[in-house]
Order: C-alpha cells, then structure tokens, then sequence
C-alpha cells in the first residue's frame, strides 16, 4: 500500500470552495527551477495534508483537500506559465468560485531567496503566471502568497534563463523550508486568518 493510499478514497465532502493555484511549468527539465516554487510548495501541502495532486483535469494536475473546514482544489497549471490563466478560470467557472478564493503561489525575482510575502491582491509584478490570471479574469482581487527566488546576477543576465535555473547547493535548504512556510501561509488564508499569515510570514 502507498504512503498516501488510506487517504484516496476519503475525498472530503461537499462542493469545492477555494481553489489552491501554484504556478510552475510542466515537465521533468523545470521540475526544481525557480519558476516552479508554486508547484514545489503544493507538493508541500498536499503532503501535508495527505492527499496527491495527480489528477488530470481543468489542464493541470489537481488534488483536494480538506483546509480549516472547506473543501479545497489544489491545483498545478500545465499550461506553461504564461498561459496559466486558462486552468484557473476553467476551474473557477466549473466551480463557480469567485476570485477572491483563488489563492495563488508564485515565484518573485524581488524578493531574496526563501523570503515569503502575501498579499491580498496587486499587480502582477512582472510575474507571467500572474499576469496570465489577471488578463483572462479580468481582476487582481485574489490572494497571493509570494516566495522570493532572488534578483538575477547582474543586469545583462537573461530573466528567462534566470527563471528557468536550478537553485544553488547553498540555496536550496533555505527555498525548501520557505515551501512549508509558504504552504503554512496558504492554510492561515482559507481559515481567514490573513492578517496573521502577513504578520507571520512578511
């Protein structure tokens, strides 16, 4: 039997109320690059939370669970970054879940290595996932939870090729216990709780 296998056939009950978006891209060459922190963070929680996201549907793998009493999809976007808008609002409307319940998990060149940051709602930053969300639901009314992968190394370096690179040896413990906190965030936010997940985590 699976590590995971007891949980499968106990999917939680009722209509699914948030929608848990970590941005990445598919495939096994992205897997750990810095674009992929959404994903690896919901890799994260559904550990936690003993559940998979394996499940092909609204063109992402997906999974649910159960956060602070409400049924929740945990999804990860394999549309490529820039077209991730499509997955979520097939989701959203499927569901019928209004932005403010779409908490997104994303990359952020802005913010050091392993810095967290959550906000309500804001711009897209520069970030394409985001962008993709706004431009295709029309609003940036949902809440995101930011982790930072890092400035590139000087200025002619190429933001793409800085994106899709491999964290460093020194980097990675410091990037792989942001995922939890990062993950931690995300649960203190569909409880309600945002203000302490800002508090805690900014």
């Amino acid at each position: 039997m699976g590590l995971f296998s007891k949980f499968r056939d106990k999917e939680p009950a009722g209509a699914v109320e948030w929608l848990i978006v970590g941005l990445g891209n598919p495939g096994m060459k992205y897997l750990r690059t810095r674009h992929n922190c959404g994903w690896l963070t919901v890799d994260n929680l559904a550990a936690k939370l003993g559940t998979t996201v394996t499940r092909a549907k609204f063109k992402s793998m997906t999974g649910t669970a159960e956060i602070a009493g409400h049924k929740c999809l945990l999804m990860k976007p394999t549309t490529m970054m820039n077209a991730s808008g499509e997955a979520v609002v097939e989701a959203m409307n499927f569901y019928k879940i209004p932005i403010e319940r779409v908490v997104v998990i994303s990359d952020d060149v802005s913010l050091d290595v392993g810095k967290i940051r959550i906000k309500r709602k804001g711009s897209d930053g520069g970030q394409k996932g985001l962008r993709s969300i706004i431009t295709l639901t029309g609003s940036e009314d949902f809440p995101r939870v930011k982790i930072g992968i890092g400035a590139k190394p000087h200025p002619d370096y190429d933001m793409a090729a800085w994106v899709l690179s491999e964290f460093s040896q020194k980097e990675q413990p410091v990037v792989f216990e942001a995922f939890g906190r990062a993950a931690e965030a995300v649960e203190l936010i569909v409880g309600g709780k945002t203000d302490e997940a800002m508090n805690r985590f900014n």
